[in-house]
């Protein structure tokens, strides 16, 4: 009896020693300087989150801006404007037609907004372009939305693939 209690305590013993399986390590990664986040703007913690072959991560929030002023004009919301910082990046194996008019802000009342061309030309974002294999393109979009409401999603469409041709849903992020 007492050899066999023995027998089990050294199995077990012997079961909690053993090493444990070595883990994979965590592949290299860049190492980007940070940068200070502009005065009127809140740094986002989202994690970044994937439509189709598009990953967007989101860095920064601005919203109540009173104007738009950029190289040639100044231009007043007819609400108040909301800047959103970001980061596309191309995952798939091809390339990828981003069009930053189809990205939707969806506001705490459930409305949906493009983006307003005005503010975006007077910034000098893009409108469309070609998202190449691991592309990775960083950049703002602008909104003007009634002064009353508030930020509360982006509903992104990080445009066509091979599976999804037409990319109709998109996908929402929080804010």
């Amino acid at each position: 009896m007492k050899l066999r209690l023995l027998a089990v305590v050294v199995l077990i013993s012997a079961a909690g020693c053993q090493a444990a399986a070595p883990s994979t390590p965590a592949p290299p990664t860049y190492e980007l300087p940070p940068r200070p986040v502009r005065p009127d703007e809140t740094a986002l913690k989202v994690p970044p989150v994937k439509n189709g072959d598009t990953e967007f991560t989101l860095l920064g929030l601005a919203a109540g801006l009173p104007n738009i002023t950029g190289s040639h004009a100044e231009m007043l919301p007819k609400g108040q404007y909301v800047r959103l910082r970001l980061v596309v990046t191309n995952t798939g194996t091809s390339s990828v037609l981003f069009d930053a008019k189809r990205q939707l802000l969806v506001d705490d009342q459930g409305a949906t907004h493009a983006p307003d061309e005005q503010a975006m030309l007077i910034k000098r974002q893009p409108a469309q372009f070609d998202l190449g294999h691991g592309v990775r393109v960083e950049f703002d979009l602008y909104w003007d939305i009634a002064k009353d409401r508030k930020p509360a999603a982006l509903k992104a469409f990080g445009g066509p693939t091979i599976t999804d041709m037409k990319n109709l849903n998109g996908t929402d992020i929080k804010l």
